[in-house]
């Protein structure tokens, strides 16, 4: 391999043992000014978008030891890569997709497992990272509420017994 084939595939090699995820999309019959807005969204989500030889990208998923997706790498290959929450980048890709009709997501590989395009998109129906810790958050902070609660029933009681005797007087 010529050793500028090899710094491309060093550097895709790179990007996928940095990222906890990557989504393999088709992009086939986008044009320039879509392709820049997809972009563009993907890097609010925190992902990174970028065009990508289907060899190139065989290589590199074999030397960083992470599971083999030929069967999916035929065509215009565009590989999407994050450090941050998979579920907002999901959530990019398929809003983008709904108003544009492209890209069409193939494949994903999430912590060295195979995600189908199914659980792709289940994961876009997620609420972002920040919904759900404070959901969760919530969840943890309501034992403690109703206990809060339920001893201070007593008390409100009271004070609302001794309110009404008050006004009926």
């Amino acid at each position: 391999m010529r050793p500028e084939k090899s710094t491309i595939v060093d550097d895709i090699k790179l990007r996928l043992n940095a990222a906890p995820f990557l989504i393999l999309i088709e992009y086939g019959g986008m044009n320039v000014v879509h392709f820049a807005e997809l972009r563009k969204r993907l890097t609010e989500a925190g992902s990174q978008c970028s065009v990508v030889k289907n060899t190139f990208l065989k290589r590199a998923l074999k030397d960083a030891g992470l599971v083999a997706l030929d069967e999916h790498l035929a065509g215009q290959t565009a590989l999407v890569t994050g450090e941050k929450d998979v579920c907002a980048t999901a959530k990019a890709i398929k809003t983008f997709a709904a108003e544009f009709k492209k890209p069409t997501v193939r494949v994903g590989i999430l912590d060295n497992a195979i995600l189908s395009v199914d659980q792709i998109m289940a994961l876009a129906a997620l609420p972002s990272k920040e919904v759900l810790q404070s959901q969760l958050l919530g969840l943890l902070l309501m034992p403690a509420t109703k206990l809060v609660r339920t001893l201070n029933e007593p008390g409100a009681s009271l004070a609302r017994v001794l309110a009404a005797k008050a006004k009926a007087e």
